[in-house]
């Protein structure tokens, strides 16, 4: 059972604020959203890709200016395997902007993660420097 919440995102992002990073004035921040290869593992690509993202997109509008998918293939060591099985990261004006897009749809955007995952996803905010 995925142990993530609807409203963890909101409380990082308070988080963020009480330590005192600033939210805005930013070219652009990413949200990572890894979810970790452990054995055993059940993570659908196809439905990620074809199902989940496009109704995160589609919930967050133009506060999502894009998104990539990526796939785990191997890890940094010869024959070892990825540390993520998959991840995603949104491309947004900012956290405000993120939160905007991605907090009225919280709920329904988390109900989705059981249908392609068994993985409690890990998720980063960064300030994208160069892209």
């Amino acid at each position: 059972m995925v142990a993530c919440s609807a409203t963890y995102l909101c409380r990082l992002v308070c988080s963020l604020m009480l330590a005192g990073v600033p939210l805005g004035g930013r070219d652009m921040i990413k949200v990572s959203v890894m979810y970790p290869n452990t054995p055993g593992a059940r993570f659908d690509h196809d439905y990620y890709r074809d199902k989940h993202m496009p109704l995160v997109k589609s919930r967050m509008g133009a506060s999502c200016k894009y998104y990539t998918v990526d796939k785990g293939l191997a890890g940094g060591a010869p024959g070892a395997p990825a540390t993520y099985i998959g991840m995603c990261h949104l491309f947004c004006d900012s956290v405000e902007a993120f939160q905007a897009g991605f907090g009225p749809h919280a709920s329904e955007i988390m109900a989705d993660i059981p249908k392609y995952t068994d993985q409690t996803p890990v998720i980063q905010i960064s300030e994208v420097i160069v892209g």
